[in-house]
């Protein structure tokens, strides 16, 4: 498809709109599983912990840095090996490996002027203010059972067959790293059919292409996409023609640079603030949680097919500056923002509906934050 194609299915109500999304052995990734992996280790032992924890990895060094103010004692190093461990980077013959790997810190306590803004009846504000100022996003639509875009949510279906498939004794010449990616053909704003597929596992040296183009095209694709699978869909297998070098082995990782394949795909607007290795005091995290939250109660009592909720905080204050509600003219604007008008969202009673003090932020780290069963804010 052409430039000039493209704008004339726009011009007469059709488009293409693509999400990508990455499995658990991605270097960045593997950043963000190590940052919650600690993350959840405090939580687990003081729920109180202040926890702003960041990871680099490349090659056979990993960095862990942060501010971290708590009364739990946490071997950073044992969490970071057990982690990489369980995400499948155990081979002794790559320079990234979980027993392996050289592990350097650099982490201190929360600074005391942001603590004090947080902490009740420190600060300017009695109550529990925001740990930082900004912008958070959360968006939903009717599209798919799940209220997700359909794009991303097929993305992530396919980066997560990956990985299981990997556990299985048939596919073991699959790798942990990957990356896939979806384009959907909307008419109307209605998804009607997936135009183009794009996998690229990693893999041994053992296989050859047209094994792995077959494994994608007959096994791994028509099992994941279910009633969306056709045979007019295109696909690009490894497009480069392999990939058996990757992970940090081959290239550098970086906690928070996946936030579009943590949100919506593109589709919703984001804040630019990152999810993992933050506790919920941190309005990065539990604010966009709590506007996807509100946006699937719009969708699910049929205030609007879409939505999207965007609010803003200063650091240290409790009550959010601006709340906003956009349906896109999917709806009643009216009564969406009726329904917004009355909701709670201070830091402290987001962390309080949601049980947000827990460790629970490993099993949102990949495939997604959102759309995901078992999550709080997805119930």
């Amino acid at each position: 498809m052409n430039n000039t194609d493209a704008v004339e299915r726009n011009a007469t109500g059709r488009y293409i709109f693509t999400s990508e999304s990455v499995t658990e052995g991605h270097p960045d990734k593997v950043c963000d599983y190590i940052a919650d992996s600690i993350l959840d280790a405090y939580l687990k032992e003081d729920p109180q912990s202040r926890v702003a924890c960041e990871v680099l990895c490349k090659e056979n060094i990993l960095i862990i840095a942060g501010e971290i103010t708590s009364n739990a004692v946490v071997d950073h190093n044992a969490v970071a090996r057990r982690a990489i461990r369980a995400i499948g980077y155990t081979d002794p013959a790559t320079p990234f490996n979980a027993d392996g790997v050289t592990i350097h810190q650099f982490v201190t306590k929360q600074s005391s002027e942001i603590a004090q803004g947080v902490d009740r009846n420190k600060g300017i504000d009695t109550e529990q203010g925001a740990g930082d100022q900004g912008i958070m996003f959360g968006y939903a639509t009717d599209e798919s059972p799940e209220l997700m875009p359909l794009p991303i949510l097929l993305a992530h279906r396919l980066s997560r067959g990956l990985a299981t498939d990997r556990r299985t004794e048939s596919y073991s010449w699959l790798r942990p790293d990957g990356k896939t990616q979806v384009s959907v053909l909307y008419e109307n704003n209605k998804p009607v059919a997936i135009t183009d597929v794009i996998v690229s596992p990693q893999h041994s040296e053992s296989i050859s292409r047209d094994q792995i183009v077959s494994y994608v095209t007959e096994s791994l694709a028509p099992r994941i996409l279910g009633d969306w699978f056709t045979k007019d869909i295109r696909f690009h297998v490894n497009p480069t023609g392999s990939f058996i070098l990757g992970g940090p082995s081959a290239d550098a990782g970086v906690t928070g640079r996946k936030i579009i394949v943590d949100t919506y795909g593109g589709a919703g607007r984001h804040g630019g603030g990152a999810f993992s290795g933050k506790d919920p005091s941190k309005v990065d995290r539990s604010g966009a949680y709590f506007c996807r939250f509100i946006a699937r109660q719009l969708i699910k009592q049929k205030i609007a097919r879409r939505a999207e909720i965007q609010i803003s905080y200063a650091i240290g204050m409790s009550k959010p500056l601006s709340v906003k509600v956009d349906t896109f003219g999917t709806g009643n604007e009216r009564a969406a923002a009726a329904y917004i008008k009355d909701m709670d969202f201070r830091p402290a009673a987001i962390i309080e509906r949601f049980n947000l003090l827990r460790p629970i932020y490993c099993q949102t780290t990949n495939y997604g934050h959102f759309g995901k069963p078992g999550l709080p804010w997805e119930e």
